[in-house]
């Protein structure tokens, strides 16, 4: 199995971070290769650090409500970089009503609390498989 390169960032100034190190701990302990920008980044610094980094993929956490404005910022930041490629998740506490409008935006998936860890990292190693053009 390939080691996949993972980003996981804060956008925003969502404080709340305890859920986004969950994930990149589950991630690394799956055998990903993970990168955590830590909390309040910009949508910028989010693609700016995807791009430097190499990943296969982006995971983004909200727990402030800004997901519907900020984790499509991720996504024009990302294409503004050239990187428009790179697969963008999604997770944290997000309104069922919202998930409709951010995958038609580009989130490729979105995870709410309760969510089994195994969907996350499946959905990552799909996502990554996806990016690098490989049959999973």
């Amino acid at each position: 199995m390939e080691l996949y390169r993972i980003l996981i960032g804060k956008p925003g100034l969502d404080g709340h971070d305890r859920g986004a190190k969950f994930i990149a701990r589950a991630l690394r302990d799956a055998g990903f290769e993970v990168i955590y920008t830590g909390i309040r980044r910009t949508p910028d610094e989010i693609a700016a650090s995807a791009v430097q980094e190499d990943v296969a993929a982006v995971g983004l956490s909200s727990m402030s409500g800004a997901h519907a404005r900020l984790f499509p910022a991720v996504l024009e930041a990302l294409d503004k970089a050239g990187a428009k490629d790179i697969p963008v998740l999604g997770g944290g506490i997000i309104p069922a009503e919202d998930i409709p409008r951010l995958k038609k935006a580009g989130i490729s998936s979105v995870f709410t609390p309760g969510t089994p860890v195994d969907t996350i990292i499946n959905a990552f190693r799909e996502a990554c498989c996806q990016h690098h053009q490989q049959r999973c």
